[in-house]
């Protein structure tokens, strides 16, 4: 297992099933702590992969003229409910003189996504990643998720959604107006 500790998650799962009045041992929970352990070794997967690897394969491009990849799906766990988010991410940013595979945009959300996480973290991380490793003139990145600790507990309220952005070096006030049109 990567950076998990697959015995204490499992301890841990059966501690939670006997505190809420279950029996870990019944047929249908006996192997619960361990998908549960296998479950967060994959949604945590983030703290052992590095952004750096996939935003390292670059190609030279003689224009500047800014690239958009929308509709990139991820799921995360929130921080502070261990419940998860999810949704959709829009990546723009304007290259200087080199542009990444597209698959690697998509494969650099899921580093950060793949983290216990905020939403508001998540943007930003997402777009310092690629203005530090691709030298970009400017990025900007735009997330729209549903959280489940607002539509499955507490207010309930299935269907609201969280936008965040995040902005970084050349992307002025007119042009975050046209990309937050394009994409949505």
């Amino acid at each position: 297992m990567n950076i998990n500790d697959s015995e204490k998650i499992q301890k841990a799962v059966r501690a939670i099933l006997e505190a809420i009045g279950e029996d870990p041992s019944r047929e249908g929970l006996v192997d619960t702590p361990k998908r549960v352990a296998k479950m967060y070794e994959e949604l945590t997967a983030g703290y052992t992969d590095d952004e750096k690897i996939h935003l390292s394969k670059t190609f030279d491009v003689d224009t500047g003229d800014m690239v958009i990849e929308k509709d990139i799906t991820f799921s995360s766990i929130c921080e502070h409910h261990l419940m998860p988010f999810f949704g959709k991410i829009a990546i723009a940013y304007i290259p200087n003189e080199k542009v990444v595979g597209l698959s690697k945009l998509a494969r650099t959300v899921e580093v950060f996504a793949r983290r216990l996480q905020l939403q508001e973290r998540l943007t930003h991380d997402i777009a310092s990643a690629i203005m530090d490793n691709l030298g970009a003139k400017g990025v900007f990145v735009l997330c729209e998720a549903e959280h489940t600790c607002m539509t499955a507990r507490g207010i309930r309220k299935v269907g609201s959604k969280t936008v965040t952005y995040t902005a970084l070096g050349e992307i002025g006030e007119e042009q975050k107006n046209r990309i937050i049109a394009l994409v949505k």
